[in-house]
C-alpha cells in the first residue's frame, strides 16, 4: 500500500488501484480539485496533471514537497530532534507558531506527531489537534524517503490552492477529472463543506464541456445506507467499492462492519 506523506481525512489509499482500474485508457491532464492527501495523484502518477485544495496550508506544503523536499526534511528533523529533548512543550509551541505563520514546515511536523496524524481545523483555520503522547512521531530518516519518493511522482503536477470550479477551469474534453468531495454525511470530518446543489450544477457543466469525471461519494456501512440521490442524467455508471471496515463501530460496539463507497462515472 502506498505510504503517506501527508495524512488526510477520506484518504483513497486502500482504494486507490480499484479506483485507477476506471480511468480511461487514454487521458491527457489528470485533474484532481479535491487533493487532500494525494494517494490517487501517487497511484496513477499522470504525465502532467492539475490539482487544488481550498486548505492554503495544505497545498503550500504540496508545492514544498514538489519543490525543496531536502529543505523539508531537514526541518522535520530539526523539529522531531527538539521534541525527542524538550518534551511536548516543544510541539505546542510549534503549533502556535504555525497558527501564527502558516509554515508548511510546521505543518509538515505537526501532521506526523499529532494524534492519529490527523490534520485537523478550527473554525479559525487554527491546527487544534493534539500531540500523540504515546508515540515519538515519524523518525526522519524513515520520512525522508517518502518524501523525496513523492517529490519525484509529482514533479508534473501544478497546485491551486483554489475552489475546485477555478481548480478545473483550464479542464477540457480529452482530459479527466478525478473528485472527491466532503462526503455528504460526514461533513465533520474534512476540511470546509460543499454546497452539493452548486456541485450537481459543476458535473453538469463538466458534462456539458465533454470532460470525463469520477467521483467517488457516500456509500454503504453495514445495514446502513448513505448513498446521496445524485441526478441519474449526469452518470452514466455507480459503482460500490470496499472501503474496508468502520474502525468506529468496531471500537465502540465489537462490530465489524463492511463499508463500501460509491464511486460514478459519467463515461
Amino acid at each position: 500500500m502506498i505510504k503517506p506523506v501527508i495524512k488526510w481525512s477520506g484518504s483513497k489509499r486502500s482504494q486507490s488501484e480499484k479506483i485507477k482500474s476506471f480511468l480511461p485508457k487514454t487521458y491527457n491532464t489528470y485533474y484532481e480539485p479535491f487533493i487532500g492527501g494525494g494517494s490517487m495523484l501517487y497511484a496513477i502518477s499522470p504525465e502532467k496533471s492539475v490539482c487544488g485544495d481550498i486548505c492554503e496550508p495544505l497545498i503550500d506544503l504540496w508545492k514544498e514537497i514538489r519543490d525543496n523536499p531536502q529543505k523539508l526534511s531537514e526541518e522535520y528533523r530539526d523539529r522531531w530532534t527538539r521534541l525527542q529533548e524538550e518534551g511536548y512543550t516543544a510541539y505546542y509551541e510549534i503549533r502556535d507558531d504555525f497558527n501564527r505563520d502558516k509554515s508548511p514546515y510546521d505543518l509538515m511536523f505537526l501532521s506526523r506527531t499529532c494524534v492519529n496524524g490527523l490534520i485537523r481545523f478550527n473554525n479559525k483555520g487554527e491546527f487544534n489537534n493534539s500531540l500523540h503522547y504515546s508515540r515519538k512521531g515519524i523518525n526522519p530518516n524513515t520520512l525522508d524517503k517518502i518524501i523525496m519518493d513523492w517529490s519525484q511522482h509529482i514533479q508534473n503536477t501544478e497546485f491551486y490552492a483554489e475552489d475546485y470550479n477555478i481548480t478545473t477551469a483550464t479542464a477540457k474534453a480529452g482530459d479527466i477529472v478525478y473528485l472527491d468531495p466532503p462526503y455528504f454525511h460526514t461533513k465533520g470530518r474534512y476540511f470546509g463543506t460543499i454546497d452539493f446543489d452548486r456541485f450537481v450544477e459543476y458535473l453538469e457543466d463538466l458534462n456539458q464541456r465533454g470532460i470525463k469525471w469520477i467521483l467517488s461519494f457516500d456509500g454503504k456501512r453495514g445495514k446502513e445506507d448513505y448513498t446521496v440521490d445524485i441526478p441519474r442524467e449526469l452518470y452514466k455508471r455507480h459503482e460500490f467499492i470496499t472501503s474496508g471496515n468502520s474502525t468506529f463501530k468496531k471500537v465502540i460496539d465489537k462490530e465489524t462492519e463492511k463499508v463500501l463507497e460509491s464511486l460514478y462515472l459519467n463515461y
